[in-house]
């Protein structure tokens, strides 16, 4: 199928697949397909076009590093972090959820953790152990891979549906079909109506909401940019109090390099009693057995110096001296021009559509080729110096695509990216 002269050469992409195992490219994970590429760029000598991994593409907001290197030369490095979190960031944490997303909780349950990834696992681990008869996470799909591998780690069931085949009102009947507890984690943008059923349904099971806002006020169709005002960020935490939500400070404010994130807890989660809890746990009280149970046993906190610039970060977002959502835009920029150079050379788009509006371009966007499955696309496209990820390990339904990420990209790299997608479409032309 492929052509001897291709940019990359087919034979180095052959030994590194040899080399790294990876038999199905289809369904390797995101770090996975990241040292695949590595090994071939280090042997290439020049760069890809890297879509395959979410790491932010912007500077760190420079408040928060700015007060980070200050915590440390007062020397917050010798003194291990409450457990619940440095009072300031829960401070600000609990002011954050009021202004941009118009909901009230109480900084007690407000807690830093080590990346969201560390906030799942820890919610997963404790919402799961809650009832003795009850156990399993519903994740709306396509979402984050590795969610799913905490799940399998903990020896917690799961099951899974691709919310594109159920927008609208066809998606109150398939969660009362197979509703437990659920994980909201998905690049589609739920409408308020959306929204609204899937709290009443958590509210009317008692389930919980895990809900990860990973991308928060990305949807650039609105400007969620300024605090107390309307529009607020979309969330399920307007239409239930059985919630729990992941804010991450790697994407929004670009500080992935620090692994600090939030765990919000609804008041009344946070205050939830199960006699359950007490296999594991030891007390009755949910709040008490996350933090002093799960939590404790996992990290013991989440470092001091991280927490310090996250504080300050946002307060400078509360107080409506730094606009968060402005620099954010490039994403969406990218992301436009990039599509239009995918369709351009006869790839589709599978993840369109927001009901009847047009998907927001942001972070992330899909793509596929006619005739080729994700395992054989993504093969290809290594020749030709580009990566992604495959959309069958999100759970998509839509096996033949790629998930591909905007940030690491450059404006600078548009016409090598251009050039490789025309030379692609050149040697597979697709059939009438």
């Amino acid at each position: 199928m492929t052509p001897t002269q291709t940019p990359v050469p087919a034979a180095l992409v052959t030994r590194m697949l040899e080399e790294t195992g990876l038999q199905d490219l289809g369904k390797a994970s995101i770090r996975e397909i990241k040292r695949l590429v590595d090994l071939i760029e280090a042997q290439w000598g020049q760069p890809f076009v890297r879509m395959e991994m979410g790491l932010p593409g912007l500077p760190a907001m420079q408040i928060g590093v700015d007060a980070q290197i200050q915590a440390l030369r007062d020397g917050v490095a010798a003194v291990y972090p409450d457990i619940q979190g440095h009072p300031a960031l829960k401070r600000e944490a609990s002011r954050f959820c009021k202004l941009f997303m118009d909901i009230d909780v109480s900084p007690e349950g407000c807690i830093p953790t080590v990346g969201s990834m560390m906030g799942g696992m820890v919610a997963f681990l404790t919402v799961n152990r809650m009832w003795a008869d009850r156990e399993g996470t519903l994740f709306l799909d396509p979402g984050f891979p590795v969610q799913k591998q905490q799940c399998r780690v903990l020896g917690h069931s799961y099951r899974s549906f691709d919310m594109y085949d159920f927008r609208g009102d066809k998606l109150r009947d398939k969660l009362e079909s197979c509703l437990a507890d659920g994980k909201v984690s998905s690049w589609i943008c739920f409408t308020e109506d959306e929204l609204r059923t899937i709290g009443e349904l958590a509210t009317k099971y008692r389930a919980v909401v895990i809900e990860d806002l990973a991308y928060f006020g990305m949807d650039f169709r609105k400007d969620y940019s300024h605090p107390g005002q309307a529009p607020f960020q979309p969330t399920v935490a307007r239409y239930t109090d059985n919630y729990i939500l992941l804010i991450s400070s790697s994407k929004a404010f670009s500080y992935a390099g620090e692994r600090v994130g939030l765990m919000v807890v609804s008041d009344q989660v946070w205050n939830w009693r199960s006699k359950d809890l007490l296999r594991y746990f030891a007390t009755e009280g949910f709040g008490h057995s996350l933090l002093f149970g799960a939590i404790y046993a996992m990290t013991s906190g989440t470092s001091h110096s991280a927490q310090c610039g996250m504080a300050a970060i946002l307060k400078a977002v509360n107080d409506g001296t730094v606009n968060f959502v402005e620099a954010l835009k490039e994403y969406g920029e990218k992301a436009r021009i990039m599509k239009g150079m995918f369709l351009e050379q006869g790839f589709t788009i599978p993840y369109d559509k927001d009901l009847e509006e047009d998907l927001a371009d942001g972070f992330y966007f899909t793509f596929a080729y006619p005739g080729m499955d994700g395992d054989t696309l993504l093969n290809e496209l290594l020749r030709y110096g580009i990566s992604a990820i495959g959309l069958e390990i999100t759970g998509s339904v839509h096996t033949d695509g790629m998930r591909a990420c905007t940030s690491l990209i450059t404006r600078g790299q548009f016409p090598a990216l251009e050039a490789r997608l025309k030379q692609f479409q050149e040697d597979h032309p697709v059939q009438a």
